[in-house]
């Protein structure tokens, strides 16, 4: 009789054990363990990080981290972190966020324009994507990188096309440019590369001309026109006497460092460089900023006609009045230089 009490204490301390086992597991895995009101929150996940980082990063979100980290070890996930951008939802518990955090590496939208150089492009891509900065102008610059695929510095800049794209957060910066070097070969399929040599000109140099177009024209409606007087002055020789391109020309002197130049003047038609256009004939040597897509397009789909010229209309500021003859361009120039001085803008 002593020993069926002994033998039925014992079971009866075995199931109350192994009920608290049996709660403690299912608080560690099936208990919603967030603290958090939004409907998602992401934690960012850097390729060589340990789980202690991971951890720091969970600890405001979880209302019990203890039974996190017990069911974290129990899984190994401790010991097999993986790098990515993940979403842990609101009402998850912990079982549901390791597999989460584990094998969910979410993609995100990056979007870009308007970089002047591939110095601000990498600026822009690293406040998207973990890749640091100088990591990724250093693969946008590489020249075993450039010479294989016919770009040089002054034309890798043609090489981003200004859109929205999808990456994973933990992309590598040769990553990043890969993918976009691909964008790039499927932008220029054979009908598009078929108008570039009807033009006689490059992928390279439509995307130098882009960039001029841009840089005169943020209207896409007169973009195709300001591309056709482009294209009129290369058939016929004439110095393309692009003022955007004065301006890239003068903001390499340290003259002209941290200074916005508003109006061009004769002094700026002087600068000795390749990227002066009064003075050499042709295209630059490469962009002179990031061509928005409109601006490649027009190119590519110049309007026809036979103007030579344009100044900016001071009627209808951000657009331009065109000219067949330099009579007619010199009236048009006057007003708008007649307008710039009635605004005090002298340089």
């Amino acid at each position: 009789m002593y020993i069926k009490k002994i033998l039925w204490a014992v079971a009866v301390i075995g199931l109350v054990i192994f009920g608290a086992i049996a709660y403690y597991i299912y608080v560690a895995m099936f208990q919603p363990n967030t603290n958090f009101e939004t409907e998602k929150e992401y934690i960012y996940v850097p390729a060589d990080a340990n789980y202690m980082q991971v951890r720091q990063q969970l600890e405001p979100l979880l209302k019990d981290i203890g039974s996190f980290d017990a069911l974290a070890k129990q899984k190994k996930y401790t010991s097999n972190i993986k790098a990515g951008r993940f979403a842990i939802s609101k009402g998850m518990n912990n079982n549901e966020i390791i597999n989460s955090i584990r094998s969910r590496n979410l993609p995100l939208k990056i979007a870009f324009n308007n970089q002047n150089s591939l110095e601000d492009l990498a600026g822009r891509i690293s406040t998207q994507i973990e890749a640091d900065s100088l990591s990724l102008l250093k693969a946008m610059k590489d020249k075993d990188f450039l010479k294989k695929n016919d770009f040089t510095e002054a034309t890798a800049l043609g090489m981003y096309l200004p859109n929205s794209y999808e990456f994973f957060w933990n992309t590598s910066a040769e990553g990043f440019r890969d993918k976009m070097l691909k964008e790039y070969n499927r932008f220029w399929n054979e009908s598009r590369l078929a108008k570039a040599k009807e033009l006689n000109l490059s992928p390279d140099e439509v995307m130098t001309l882009a960039s001029i177009v841009h840089e005169e024209s943020k209207q896409a409606d007169e973009q195709p026109r300001v591309a056709g007087v482009y294209l009129n002055r290369l058939r016929i020789g004439m110095p393309l006497q692009a003022d955007p391109t004065l301006k890239f020309a003068a903001y390499q002197l340290p003259k002209y460092e941290n200074t916005v130049i508003r109006r061009v003047l004769n002094i700026h038609k002087e600068i000795d460089s390749p990227y002066n256009t009064y003075k050499n004939l042709g295209l630059p040597p490469g962009l002179i900023a990031m061509p928005d897509l409109s601006a490649v397009k027009a190119v590519l789909n110049p309007e026809k006609h036979n103007y030579l010229y344009f100044a900016a209309d001071a009627k209808r500021l951000g657009y331009h009045k065109f000219a067949k003859t330099l009579a007619q361009h010199n009236n048009n120039a006057r007003e708008y230089q007649s307008y710039l001085s009635s605004q005090g803008i002298n340089r």
